[in-house]
């Protein structure tokens, strides 16, 4: 058998208050063709299909898009859970009905588990569904005595295992959506809890034959190759510009044995960090394409600059952040400002206006400064 495994999508989020639908939308494109290319046989979805949890109408309107040309138009199961990010009950509305079809929500199931059963040449593969939940949701819903992510997630999967070797399942695939012990975190993923009680331990997964992680957004395998994180599908803060995005492939044998390929996402704009100085960033890019990439720019001057982020825009239109790591170096201006009180008022605005625009005070200011200090000592004699 041979599935997508994606995650993260956050369909309706927004980078430093830039809309990404567009973007969302480009990659998107991408996995439904690498799906329609690949021939698989499913699509699995694990968690944050939204950026929040009542998402905007453009966004729905998206997801429902793309779900319904990987369904009805490609005929390609997809199976989804919610993720911390998502209102279980609205992703999972009408979740009994949809089943009849293409599209598989796996919501939690307080009464006896069942998995989704997908067949191949070899026979039935099964695939269980853990949306997020919290300790709390745990133990109201399951009545469970459970205090811990690690135990919660314990608990849920002794249960899903019980029911696959009660049914004689052999290959099963589960679709979590939790914070993995030892993987690599970002920026941007929203944290599960305060001081790491978040964290669940790899070993609860050891009875699954692949197990499709969502919640981390950078790609990564958790303790054997067959626990991964498919990442999300853009780069979703500046932490992230080095982590390539993909989706993950997956080929299952009649054993239950996996072989998993990446199949790389071409973001619309690129995600980057500029360094160095005011000046130096103000030289256009070399190509248009990299004119458009989303922008960090830290900015290493050490003292006052005139509309630094409006002069950086006017050369890179989609800059969207901007620092200022001088500025906890020790300044030339501040070390200087003992021994500048000494010198004349004149000299002072000369220096304060060549620091600040890097060229000398022209002579119509000069003069009229001149004029104003006068008329005030004057004023002062009087």
């Amino acid at each position: 058998m041979k599935f997508l495994h994606t995650s993260d999508w956050h369909i309706g989020r927004l980078f430093h208050h830039a809309s990404l639908l567009e973007d969302q939308r480009h990659v998107l494109r991408q996995i439904i063709q690498h799906a329609v290319h690949e021939q698989v046989d499913a699509v699995l979805l694990a968690g944050d299909v939204y950026d929040r949890a009542i998402p905007p109408v453009e966004a729905i309107r998206l997801v429902d898009e793309v779900l319904h040309e990987l369904t009805a138009v490609h005929g390609i199961p997809v199976l989804l859970i919610a993720g911390n990010h998502d209102s279980p009950e609205r992703l999972g509305f009408g979740a009994r009905q949809l089943s009849h079809g293409q599209l598989h929500i796996l919501n939690h199931q307080p009464e006896q588990p069942s998995a989704r059963v997908l067949e191949d040449s070899h026979g039935p593969v099964a695939f269980y569904g853990l949306p997020y939940a919290d300790p709390v949701t745990v133990r109201d819903r399951y009545d469970a005595p459970v205090h811990s992510h690690d135990e919660a997630m314990a608990f849920l999967c002794r249960r899903l295992h019980a029911d696959s070797v009660a049914a004689g399942f052999e290959r099963t695939v589960l679709l979590a959506h939790c914070f993995a012990g030892g993987s690599r975190v970002s920026d941007s993923e929203r944290p599960l809890s305060v001081g790491g009680s978040e964290q669940v331990s790899v070993r609860h997964f050891d009875t699954f034959s692949y197990v499709a992680l969502g919640h981390l957004h950078n790609p990564q395998t958790c303790g054997r190759p067959q626990v991964r994180y498919s990442g999300s599908i853009l780069k979703y803060s500046f932490s992230e510009t080095h982590q390539p995005k993909s989706v993950t492939l997956v080929e299952m044998d009649a054993a239950g044995q996996c072989a998993i390929r990446l199949l790389p996402l071409q973001p619309l704009h690129e995600v980057r960090v500029l360094e160095g100085l005011l000046a130096d960033l103000l030289v256009p890019a070399a190509t248009d394409a990299a004119r458009q990439d989303y922008l960090l720019a830290r900015l290493a001057d050490t003292g006052a600059l005139l509309d630094p982020m409006n002069r950086l825009r006017a050369v890179h239109p989609n800059i969207l952040a901007l620092e200022r790591t001088g500025l906890l170096q020790p300044a030339p201006f501040e070390a200087g400002k003992a021994r500048r009180l000494d010198q004349n008022e004149l000299r002072l605005f000369q220096d304060f206006y060549h620091h600040l625009c890097q060229e000398p005070l022209p002579a119509p200011q000069q003069h009229l400064i001149e004029t104003l200090l006068k008329e005030l000592a004057h004023e002062a004699e009087a």
